[in-house]
């Protein structure tokens, strides 16, 4: 049975990675979906990734039984994002939800500086994590609400990093995190009395099309590393649970892991198991 037959999603930064596991197992429980990303045919925004486009991602969607729509935007034009939500609107006449995956500040790091102390940073990477990233998860949220207000319920999922609120390397990606964790918070506050949930979601290291090309910073993990990871799409099945929750506005709010989500629901990656939440390696601490 799919559950999610007539719901209206927007997953973004959905052409690869984390993003594209959550679109694919929306479609698979027969939502209707929203791809949204740079990369398209013929143009990918990080032409060294063996990645897919938005328009592979939404014909994937399609193939596990949803409806997949691609929509090229990028998220750091305000113009772009509030155009993609009114074709939403026009198309759809609502949003039930919101999934706010688009992210930057990985698209170059030829020095392999990525977990240097702060005086050692680019600064560029604090521009493209907090515009891309942080920015761009506000601004989206900013035009969905009105799409999800008339129907009194919705849910907007910031995927984020997060382990027990410790500090973790670099800095600006430790900030750029705790930002959006805390607009998670914020945006629940004010959305409460509208029934429509937010909450700041944490996958573990995950098997992305970066990760296992070996692309910095994170790096294809070692054989004896690999059974601490996971498919993008068990991130999926953590939205696919808290969008199918009657009880999520308890939730809202919060900062989640998808290791405790399979946990509570009861769902496991593809591969069966369920990979417990992510624990920070020591390298990347600061103590």
């Amino acid at each position: 049975m799919q559950r999610l037959k007539g719901m209206v999603a927007v997953v973004t930064g959905a052409s690869r990675g984390g993003g594209r596991g959550i679109a694919v197992v929306l479609g698979e429980e027969g939502a209707t979906v929203y791809v949204t990303g740079r990369s398209v045919r013929g143009a990918s925004s990080r032409p060294n990734l063996p990645g897919t486009t938005i328009e592979d991602t939404a014909e994937q969607v399609t193939a596990r039984g949803g409806a997949g729509i691609p929509a090229r935007c990028d998220h750091t034009v305000d113009a772009e994002v509030e155009a993609l939500f009114e074709r939403v609107r026009k198309e759809q006449g609502r949003l039930d939800l919101l999934v706010n995956n688009v992210w930057g500040g990985y698209e170059k790091d030829e020095d392999n500086s990525f977990v240097n102390p702060f005086w050692e940073q680019p600064l560029w990477r604090w521009d493209a994590m907090f515009v891309a990233g942080v920015r761009a998860h506000y601004t989206a949220s900013r035009f969905a609400v009105p799409l999800m207000l008339p129907q009194g319920q919705g849910l907007i999922v910031n995927t984020t990093f997060w382990d027990r609120d410790k500090y973790f390397a670099p800095l600006p990606y430790y900030l750029s995190k705790t930002a959006i964790n805390r607009m998670a918070y914020g945006m629940a506050l004010e959305l409460r009395a509208h029934n429509i949930a937010a909450v700041a979601l944490s996958p573990g290291w995950m098997r992305t099309e970066a990760v296992m090309g070996n692309i910095p910073p994170n790096g294809r993990p070692s054989p004896e590393e690999m059974d601490r990871t996971e498919s993008v799409e068990y991130i999926g099945r953590a939205v696919v649970a808290l969008v199918t929750d009657p009880n999520v506005m308890e939730k809202s709010g919060s900062v989640l892991t998808v290791g405790d989500l399979a946990r509570e629901y009861g769902f496991t990656d593809i591969d069966g198991r369920q990979v417990p939440p992510f624990r920070i390696p020591d390298e990347y601490l600061v103590d």
